[in-house]
């Protein structure tokens, strides 16, 4: 099994995939369209795999983020979810979105996903609240930090025009056992320099 892949994007194309050289070798990875949209051909990447394996047919998943390769998974392993259907939820809706959406029991929100209808959005909504986690988990990965403070710097960073990337990148490095202020005011100032 394929867990990840780290080398050169060769292309990408509209049909949602992407061409990533490993050591010689082509691997052509479906993706969502925010993370087609970073992948820049002739750039280096890595991208968290899930290697999905039918009597038919091998397809790889790739995704920038561990929070998106495990909400992938659950949402997989949920009944009446294949990959496509779980991709199309993922392109629509970002993992700590669909947190909030299942806590808050919106339908109206998941029937925004193409081939999602209202009765398998109320499905969804029930079987996945015993699946997802509370709070996201892009927020477990902060060590000490609330899921609240985590959302709170990440909405104002989302604010400031800092993209997904930029902002999971600099989360990483900022302590999360402290106030929301203090982490905000650390992860701009390694913002800052990255950007300078």
């Amino acid at each position: 099994m394929i867990g990840s892949l780290r080398g050169t994007v060769i292309e990408r194309s509209i049909d949602g995939t992407a061409l990533v050289e490993v050591a010689g070798v082509g691997y052509i990875v479906h993706v969502t369209p925010r993370c087609l949209a970073e992948l820049e051909p002739t750039s280096p990447a890595f991208l968290y795999v899930h290697h999905h394996i039918r009597e038919d047919a091998q397809t790889i998943f790739g995704f920038l983020s561990l929070d998106e390769k495990w909400t992938f998974q659950t949402l997989i392993a949920t009944h009446g979810v294949g990959p496509s259907l779980a991709l199309a939820v993922l392109s629509t809706h970002s993992p700590s979105s669909l947190v909030d959406i299942v806590a808050s029991g919106d339908v109206a929100a998941l029937t925004l996903v193409p081939g999602v209808g209202k009765k398998t959005a109320e499905r969804l909504l029930i079987e996945l609240k015993n699946r997802l986690s509370l709070p996201s988990f892009s927020d477990r990965a902060v060590s000490g930090g609330s899921g609240a403070t985590v959302s709170d710097v990440r909405e104002a960073l989302i604010g400031l025009g800092y993209s997904e990337s930029e902002i999971r990148e600099a989360l990483r490095f900022v302590p999360g056992e402290t106030d929301a202020a203090t982490m905000l005011r650390e992860a701009l100032g390694l913002l800052g320099a990255r950007r300078a």
